[in-house]
């Protein structure tokens, strides 16, 4: 058993957090990761209204006793979501841990402290980390460049950003992109992280409730098969490379650029869903992470988190035997 202050504080067996993802993060995939020992969070926009997120948070709690938690991610928006509303609905139903991610989290995470929550906001860049931190969040989920969704504009993988982490945090922090086996979560814990947090690989679980044809679409996937889209609109996007985002990178390579407005229909976020309600990967935009080159099968999550714990441990383990005494003279 893996013990480290993330397991501590929430009260989980395996250091593993299930992050929060659009369309992805339900209550079946929630309670089976917290079933199996890790943390399981539900994404909060993707239920339509807070109303409809206190009912998400029944069911999961139908089917689970263990801790889980809530994604809230502040993104830019022409009619932003009623963030308020979410948070309160979560906290009037019992949640009191919070993952929170993207812009100006400062009223939210005040919030949640004031409720006795625990808060653990994702960052990409280490300046971001420190201006969390000064918030008082419990945890930071330092997010490298392999990562699906936002990785930032500064493209440091996690090799550089954990060890920076180590050198200029103050506060625990788990690691967050790349992540899918226990190599992974011992490399984490060697650069100072109290777990890791995983998304694409928890799509390709018996529990995840998207389509099969993407399940087996992310195992076939390699390393090369993803793409950024949105780096012209400098709010870069990983995401699964298909004829759609092929194309709005076409676009965004012309000489003139291209605005919002001309790829919208493209990237609107209607299609990405569909992608894991229809089977069909190119039907729309569906974030991916470079991760997919070393996913090979789609387990239950019980069984993925007992693989992640037994090989951490056999690679912690080996790497404990390294160290030698050195001969006395």
């Amino acid at each position: 058993m893996i013990v480290t202050k993330l397991t501590q504080r929430l009260g989980i067996s395996v250091p593993v957090v299930q992050g929060g993802m659009q369309w992805v993060g339900l209550p079946k995939l929630v309670a089976a990761v917290s079933n199996a020992g890790g943390l399981g969070i539900l994404t909060a926009l993707t239920q339509p209204s807070p109303d409809a997120l206190r009912e998400a948070i029944k069911k999961t709690k139908s089917m689970t006793n263990k801790p889980f938690g809530v994604n809230l991610t502040l993104l830019p928006a022409i009619v932003p979501p009623d963030y308020e509303g979410y948070a309160k609905a979560a906290v009037a139903e019992g949640v009191r841990i919070f993952e929170t991610a993207g812009n100006n989290p400062g009223k939210l995470i005040a919030y949640f402290k004031s409720q006795n929550c625990v808060v653990i906001h994702k960052c990409t860049t280490i300046r971001h980390a420190k201006s969390a931190a000064k918030l008082g969040v419990d945890f930071l989920s330092i997010d490298g460049f392999e990562c699906a969704g936002h990785p930032g504009e500064e493209d440091i993988p996690n090799l550089v950003l954990l060890a920076r982490a180590a050198q200029e945090l103050d506060i625990p922090y788990i690691a967050s992109g790349g992540f899918a086996d226990g190599r992974g979560l011992a490399a984490a814990l060697s650069l100072g992280a109290e777990g890791v947090n995983m998304g694409t690989r928890f799509m390709a679980t018996e529990e995840a409730e998207i389509h099969e044809n993407i399940k087996r679409k992310i195992i076939e996937s390699k390393e090369q098969d993803t793409i950024h889209i949105f780096r012209t609109l400098k709010n870069t996007s990983r995401v699964f490379k298909n004829k759609v985002s092929m194309e709005v990178v076409r676009m965004e390579k012309r000489p003139q650029g291209a605005k919002f407005e001309e790829i919208r229909d493209l990237v609107a976020g209607a299609r990405g869903r569909l992608v894991y309600e229809n089977g069909d990967p190119d039907y729309g935009i569906w974030s991916a992470s470079i991760v997919m080159g070393l996913i090979y099968d789609a387990p239950s999550c019980k069984v993925l988190l007992e693989r992640i714990e037994k090989e951490a441990e056999e690679v912690i383990g080996r790497m404990n035997k390294l160290v030698v005494q050195k001969a006395k003279l």
